[in-house]
């Protein structure tokens, strides 16, 4: 998977983003009637088709599926009204959130595409009841993921990156940093600049 794993909190992020060459993205929305959800979704399926970008849907796995998407995200409270099995069958992929050992173990249990770790460091996002988990968490949980790739999230910013990287992060998902950055399209460019190597000039 891609090492930039840009979250946007609506559709419209990311029409100024998509473009810049970002190619995972997660569209989380919150608290929309399913109407809205509906749109949303369908045309954030639009816009990475027409940029080639994989789309992930936070949580509304039902009418991601309706729509045809291949991509979800589910958290733990996700996962109990979540069919699994069904969307295995349907060749949807699933990440998962994890947070502490028993919720590591039950979600690389269930075959996830990936699984997330935060917050690694403070985040302005949202009040958590988990304290930032920390890089030595980070080598932890990637020597327990094993081959399943695992993405850190949490207070993360372009100068972090190479830490969380070195600890076995597999891709860094982004939310407020970019989100409530004075320059959003400015600030995306950065994270895939620090994300991705430099191409060999001939």
């Amino acid at each position: 998977m891609d090492r930039f794993y840009l979250i946007v909190g609506d559709v419209s992020r990311m029409v100024p983003l998509l473009p810049l060459g970002v190619k995972l993205v997660q569209l989380r929305l919150k608290d929309l009637p399913e109407p809205e959800l509906r749109r949303q979704i369908a045309e954030a399926k639009a816009l990475c088709a027409r940029h080639g970008a994989q789309l992930v849907v936070n949580d509304h796995w039902q009418i991601a599926c309706d729509l045809g998407c291949d991509f979800v995200h589910l958290g733990q409270e996700d996962m109990d009204g979540a069919d699994l099995p069904a969307l295995a069958r349907r060749g949807v992929r699933y990440g998962l959130s994890t947070h502490d050992d028993a919720e590591l173990e039950r979600a690389l249990s269930a075959r996830p595409a990936y699984v997330a770790l935060g917050p690694v460091w403070p985040t302005l996002l949202k009040k958590m009841k988990w304290a930032p988990q920390g890089l030595d968490k980070v080598r932890d949980w990637k020597r327990r993921a094993g081959s399943v790739p695992l993405v850190g999230i949490g207070g993360l910013t372009p100068e972090r990156l190479p830490a969380l990287f070195a600890a076995g992060a597999d891709s860094a998902a982004v939310v407020t940093d970019i989100q409530q950055a004075a320059d959003p399209v400015a600030r995306c460019r950065e994270w895939i600049a620090a994300t991705r190597p430099a191409q060999v000039r001939p």
